[in-house]
């Protein structure tokens, strides 16, 4: 069985780096608020390239708190929209709506299956306040025009870096450090995966940082004293620690899966399956870290079937469209053609750092030699 992520072998190769750093925390005996976050959110905030790095519980607090602490600045209010891809994951819209602002969807581009960005000026109204960008499968997406619609309005451009850590745009910057403020998932499946959930918040915005980071410690910036009605949502000792052995690792990693990336875009040659596009402008995705690698297939649960059967595991990303939920029923009724045509064909094949050689060919040549 080639799997579709092996996290065991993936955690294993760290060691016995992550055994001694969790039993490093264990020895201290301090398990939240202490010096393995602190040291991994300034070793992080480095990494993306960012002045502040708020370690919380996991990716859709992230994107929570960023959008409850503009609402507690006084930059947004209850009601107010953000405008945020069609095609993604629910999280990206849980965060809106949690906080009772209302999600503005608009479709991707069949290209790179992100948002279109020559559709957004159209959904603009009084109350939009902030384009959420999420940078979906691991290709940073960042269109040259975009700067200049959130310019000319007056918004805020908010990443959800949940799958593309790592990736940069030609200039070198990476994603989460383009924006007012962006989210990341440390969700064990992620390329920078902890053993357990895990998130952050990084920005450049001082103001938004401390508040951010009173607003996921019960709303308090001073021990019993609580200004806001906050969360608890903290990154805890242990998840740092397993974390900082991890980013070191980082790009070396990414790159392996661009290996394994580059291998099926070279060697995937049947008729019927799309692979996916990459685009690269003065701005845009130049450095894709493959978080999914994802085809489709006009027939792709057959072909999923097809692929259990001569034993690869493969997943869907994602079966349902956010606007098709029960969660969100009241919009089920909406037409999102381009999304929906996504939902209904895509097919992630297996893709990690730890993947060999004869795996990767196994796949290309299983997937080569299907017929319905």
């Amino acid at each position: 069985m080639i799997k579709f992520l092996d996290i065991q072998k993936i955690t294993s190769s760290f060691e016995p780096d992550i055994s001694n750093a969790i039993a490093r925390v264990v020895k201290r005996g301090w398990f939240l608020l202490g010096e393995e976050v602190k040291a991994f959110e300034k070793a992080y905030a480095d990494y993306i390239g960012s002045k502040h790095c708020i370690g919380v519980a996991n990716g859709l607090d992230a994107l929570r708190l960023i959008l409850r602490a503009y609402m507690e600045l006084g930059v947004m209010e209850e009601g107010d929209e953000i405008i945020v891809p069609a095609n993604t994951f629910i999280a990206s819209m849980l965060a809106i709506s949690d906080n009772r602002l209302k999600p503005v969807l608009v479709e991707p581009s069949m290209d790179t299956y992100n948002l279109d960005t020559s559709l957004i000026e159209q959904q603009i109204t009084p109350r939009t306040r902030a384009i959420m960008m999420v940078h979906l499968y691991g290709q940073v997406h960042w269109p040259e025009e975009l700067e200049a619609i959130a310019k000319k309005y007056g918004l805020l451009i908010i990443e959800d870096n949940a799958q593309a850590v790592g990736a940069r745009i030609q200039d070198s910057r990476r994603s989460g450090s383009l924006g007012d403020a962006s989210g990341h998932s440390f969700y064990p499946g992620k390329n920078l995966g902890a053993l357990g959930d895990g998130g952050a918040v990084c920005t450049n915005n001082d103001e938004l940082a401390e508040m951010v980071r009173a607003l996921a410690n019960y709303g308090s910036s001073q021990k019993y004293v609580h200004d806001y009605r906050g969360l608890n949502s903290r990154l805890d000792e242990i998840q740092a620690a397993v974390l900082g052995v991890k980013l070191s690792r980082l790009d070396a990693d990414n790159q392996r899966r661009r290996e394994v990336a580059q291998y099926y875009l070279d060697h995937i040659v049947h008729p019927d399956i799309i692979l996916p596009g990459t685009r690269t402008s003065a701005l845009g995705s130049s450095d894709h870290v493959w978080h999914l690698f994802v085809i489709r297939h006009s027939r792709r649960d057959l072909l999923q079937k097809y692929l259990k059967d001569q034993g690869i595991q493969t997943l869907i990303h994602y079966p349902i469209p956010p606007h098709r939920q029960l969660a969100y029923k009241g919009w089920n009724e909406l037409d999102f053609p381009v999304t929906e045509q996504i939902h209904n064909t895509v097919l992630s094949l297996p893709v990690s750092p730890v993947m060999s050689g004869e795996e990767r060919k196994q796949v290309v040549e299983t997937i080569n030699h299907y017929t319905d």
